[in-house]
């Protein structure tokens, strides 16, 4: 927790901190998405599905994302698609949004407190299929290839058990651009 606290402090001060500004060279400054931008980034995710990110563009404001989260008791491979556009009127800001679905493998016991003060128990080798959706904002950092980003990814499973799970899946993201 410590971790992903120290992140988001770094993340916050290089968006907004003294000093830090967005600019570009040239003409008139382009508002919209832009593929030339990036088009593919790969990072790391931190929060409730943490693990390897890849976002590739599929045209001016159109991405895949996928997602392979790892966490104490299992991984999940999450595919979604999300659209992008301009947040604040700054180049290099965008808020994007989507919807998707996932596929999570639970490896080992672990225990949920339930509302009747009981505690429930997932059994090895469950399987669960989920959908999710996403919402979030990202910061492409001008002068470096990387970009940040900071979304909630809500979802609710079905597992193989017969039970289901909803979470609201705060995240925080580093990428590398090219």
């Amino acid at each position: 927790m410590k971790t992903i606290k120290r992140i988001s402090i770094i993340a916050l001060f290089l968006l907004f901190g003294p000093g830090v500004y967005a600019q570009e060279t040239g003409t008139t400054p382009t508002l919209a998405v832009n593929k030339k931008s990036y088009s593919t980034a790969i990072g790391l995710r931190a929060g409730g599905t943490s693990g390897l990110t890849i976002k590739q563009f599929l045209g001016q404001r159109s991405a895949l994302e996928g997602i392979l989260g790892v966490w104490g008791h299992g991984f999940s491979a999450t595919l979604l698609y999300e659209n992008h556009v301009n947040a604040f009127g700054v180049p290099g800001f965008s808020w994007y949004f989507g919807a998707g679905g996932h596929a999570a493998f639970h490896s080992g016991h672990y225990v949920y407190y339930h509302r009747d003060f009981r505690y429930e128990y997932y059994e090895p080798g469950a399987f669960g299929l989920g959908v999710d959706g996403i919402v979030g904002l990202e910061y492409k950092i001008p002068p470096i290839p990387m970009a940040i980003s900071l979304d909630v990814k809500p979802f609710i499973e079905v597992i193989s058990t017969g039970r289901a799970w909803m979470s609201l899946d705060p995240g925080l993201g580093i990428k590398v651009t090219f």
